[in-house]
């Protein structure tokens, strides 16, 4: 099922300690991924600035020539892991492909800051843009993309605030607190059960909140108000099933959905253009589809 490329970055990352386990150090995993990040070559943009949107630690991406509106990233992670610099070359990458500025999002993570601190930082931000994108150059459509837990957070931002996203673009979205479906027996792929339920409990404050649809989106009543969507999803992933269910659920309320499988892929593949030759594609693939709709 995984292309030979894949299967090698799967096996070349085995031995590292799983987030599930009692050795897995937070802190340290942060600290390294950061690092990493640090040493790739960053791709030029025209102008790249720290902000703070009401509290919210933000960092604003405008390409050369860019075209009116914004969209609001929000990183993966599990929730717990990442930032706006690990994530800073793939916002760049972004804010290039779409030639539209992107608003990368700093948002709480747990176990420091639990559900709802997350969603609430995204829904500031929106509030925040709504008052100042004028005054920094980014007047027009606010589009939103976001990958894994991120793609949870801005598809709940859209169901919060109807109306305030033109255009959504999820990239193998978190969406089942409960991992129910038929993908999680998928093995060999580098994401397991065990990792999902962790990263849940980890964001969850309490048992009640995986019932609530600011946490599980799929549980809310809202979904037809969405804007146009773009769903995709990795054929070796856990998540592939609840990503694709979303988007089925959404043709039949009547939303304007894209979705698309990526064969031969795993999850976290996005994030990773010089190991997952299907990286490139993906990002030309989400910017195409929010400037589409701008």
């Amino acid at each position: 099922m995984l292309f030979p490329h894949v299967r090698r970055a799967v096996e070349a990352a085995a031995g590292e300690v799983p987030v599930h386990d009692p050795a897995f150090d937070v802190a340290a995993s942060r600290r390294e991924a950061r690092e990493q990040a640090a040493r790739e070559p960053r791709e030029p943009v025209e102008q790249v600035r720290d902000l703070d949107a009401d509290g919210v630690p933000c960092r604003l991406y405008v390409p050369a020539g860019a075209a009116p509106g914004v969209v609001v990233h929000v990183h993966g992670g599990g929730f717990v892991l990442n930032d706006v610099e690990v994530h800073d070359n793939a916002a760049r990458r972004l804010a290039d492909r779409a030639g539209v500025a992107v608003l990368s999002v700093d948002y709480r993570r747990p176990p420091e800051h639990r559900f709802p601190a997350a969603p609430d930082d995204v829904s500031t931000v929106l509030a925040w843009l709504e008052a100042h994108a004028a005054d920094e150059g980014v007047a027009g459509p606010t589009y939103a993309h976001g990958d894994s837990a991120g793609a949870n957070l801005v598809l709940v931002a859209a169901l919060r605030h109807p109306g305030r996203i033109t255009a959504l673009a999820l990239t193998y979205p978190f969406l089942d607190p409960r991992g129910g479906s038929d993908s999680y027996a998928l093995e060999g792929v580098g994401f397991d059960p065990a990792s999902a339920a962790w990263y849940w409990e980890q964001y969850a404050a309490s048992p009640a909140d995986l019932d609530d649809p600011d946490l599980a989106p799929l549980l809310s009543d809202r979904l037809a108000t969405l804007p146009p969507t773009l769903v995709v999803t990795a054929e070796g992933d856990p998540l592939r099933d609840e990503g694709e269910h979303l988007a089925r659920t959404l043709a039949e309320l009547g939303v304007e959905v894209t979705a698309t499988r990526y064969l031969g892929q795993v999850h976290g593949f996005w994030r990773h253009p010089s190991v997952f030759v299907a990286a490139e594609p993906l990002t030309r693939q989400v910017a195409g589809f929010l400037r589409q709709h701008g």
